[in-house]
C-alpha cells in the first residue's frame, strides 16, 4: 500500500524530517562577527562560548572563533572548560565561576586557567600544590563578582605568598557599558587601573589586563588594555543603545505549519480566549512552544514570517504549540515558518523578541532548545592556530 506523501518544504528536504524546529546556526556570521571585532578594537578576542555558546553550541562555536582570529575562550564552569578539554581544544581558556568546592584539580591540569575573586578560592587552588595560572577577578563598580576595593590587599597578598599560584591576569567587568557615553565607562576604568597599580606595588606582575565585555569592545576605546572579552557580539546581538556595529544574527529558527483551519469572527482562541477574532480569518498551528524556549509573552506582539510574510501570534503560547494568524494568506501544510532570523530580511531576531518580551537577546537566546534540533552551516575547515 502507498503511503501519503507528507507536504513539506525545502529546508526541510534535506533534514530529517522528525524535529519540528531547527536552530540553524551560520558559522560564516560568527566569523564575520569577530572580523568586524578584530577591525574595531585591533585587541586580541576572549571568546564567550559559555551556556552552550549563548545556545549556538559550545565546541562548534569555539572552534570557528579560534580559527577566526579569538585568541582566548571564556567560560563560566569548570564543567565547560573541561569540555572544550575533552574535544581537543588546548587554546587558553578561562573559567571565571570557579569556587573552593569545584573539582579544580581537574581544570589545572588541563590547563585551565582559573579565575579568583576572593581569598577562599585562591587558597583552595593554592592547597592543591600544583602550578595554576590564575586571573584574579576585581569589583570595580559592578558590584557582583570580583574582590572589593577593601579585600584587594588581602587578595594581592595571598597570591604573592603563595609558591604555586601564578598570576597571570587581573580582570573586571563592566556594568554600564552599554551607554554610549565615554564617561560611562570612566569610573571603572580608573578603579581598574587602581587595583592594578596597587597589585604591582605589591609584587604582582599580571601579563593580561582585561576590562572590556562585547560594548566596552565596540564602543570604549579606554576599557580595551589586553584583551577584550566577547560573548554577545559573536553572536550578532547589539548591546550598545543606539548604536550598530553591522553585526549579524548567527542563529536561525525555522518550523512548520501542520494544521490550517478557518474560524469565524467571534471565535476565541486557546488557553482563557485571551484573544478573539475579530473577523473571519485563517489560523495555522506551529509545533513548537514554550517547553523549547519560546517566551510565551510572544502571545502579545510576537510575529513569525511564513513565505515572506510576516504574521502575528495569537492566543496563548502552550508549551509544544504556538498560533498564528495568517488572515486570508494562502499558506500550505509543511510551508516553513521562521521564528527567528534576519532582520535585513524582514525576518525577528532575538533582539525584537527581547523587545516584545520585556527581557535581553541573551536570555532569548540561551532559553531556546528543548525538542529543537541544531544544524551548523558554513564551517570553515582546517586546524586551530
Amino acid at each position: 500500500m502507498t503511503q501519503p506523501e507528507h507536504p513539506t518544504s525545502a529546508v526541510y528536504s534535506s533534514l530529517n524530517p522528525t524535529p519540528l524546529a531547527t536552530r540553524i546556526v551560520d558559522h560564516g556570521a560568527i566569523a564575520r562577527n569577530i572580523g568586524r571585532i578584530r577591525e574595531i578594537t585591533a585587541t586580541p578576542i576572549l571568546a564567550v562560548v559559555k551556556a552552550d555558546g549563548f545556545g549556538h553550541g559550545i565546541i562548534e562555536v569555539a572552534t570557528t572563533a579560534l580559527r577566526s582570529g579569538a585568541a582566548w575562550l571564556g567560560i563560566a564552569t569548570v564543567d565547560e572548560a573541561l569540555a572544550l578539554r575533552s574535544a581537543g581544544i588546548d587554546a587558553p581558556v578561562l573559567c571565571w565561576l570557579a569556587d573552593p568546592w569545584c573539582d579544580l584539580r581537574a581544570a589545572i591540569a588541563q590547563d585551565v586557567t582559573i579565575s579568583c575573586a576572593n581569598v577562599e578560592t585562591l587558597e583552595a587552588v593554592a592547597v592543591l600544590g600544583c602550578t595554576a595560572e590564575v586571573h584574579l577577578e576585581l569589583d570595580t563598580g559592578m558590584s557582583r563578582g570580583g574582590a572589593g576595593e577593601e579585600n584587594w590587599n588581602s587578595l594581592f597578598t595571598a597570591a604573592v605568598a603563595s609558591s604555586s599560584v601564578r598570576v597571570t591576569g587581573l580582570w573586571s567587568h563592566l556594568a554600564l557599558a552599554t551607554h554610549a557615553e565615554p564617561e560611562a565607562t570612566t569610573a571603572q576604568v580608573q578603579s581598574f587601573e587602581r587595583g592594578v597599580a596597587r597589585a604591582r606595588a605589591l609584587g604582582l606582575a599580571p601579563g593580561v589586563l582585561h576590562l572590556a565585555n562585547s560594548a566596552g569592545a565596540l564602543e570604549h576605546p579606554d576599557t580595551w588594555f589586553d584583551l577584550v572579552r566577547c560573548g554577545a557580539a559573536l553572536y550578532g546581538i547589539e548591546t550598545v543603545v543606539g548604536r550598530g556595529h553591522d553585526l549579524e544574527p548567527a542563529m536561525r529558527v525555522v518550523s512548520r505549519v501542520t494544521q490550517r483551519k478557518r474560524i469565524s469572527a467571534g471565535t476565541g482562541v486557546s488557553y482563557n480566549h485571551d484573544w478573539v477574532a475579530s473577523a473571519d480569518t485563517t489560523l495555522v498551528l506551529v509545533p513548537v512552544g514554550y517547553g523549547d524556549g519560546i517566551p510565551r509573552d510572544l502571545s502579545h506582539g510576537g510575529e513569525v514570517v511564513i513565505d515572506g510574510v510576516r504574521h502575528p501570534v495569537v492566543g496563548a503560547i502552550s508549551m509544544d504549540q504556538l498560533i498564528v494568524d495568517v488572515g486570508d494568506a494562502v499558506v500550505t501544510l509543511g510551508d516553513e515558518v521562521v521564528l527567528l532570523g534576519s532582520p535585513a530580511a524582514g525576518e525577528p531576531d532575538p533582539q525584537e523578541w527581547g523587545a516584545v518580551t520585556g527581557t535581553i537577546a541573551h536570555e532569548i537566546l540561551t532559553g531556546l532548545g528543548g525538542r529543537m534540533a541544531r544544524r551548523h552551516t558554513n564551517q570553515t575547515q582546517g586546524t586551530i592556530p
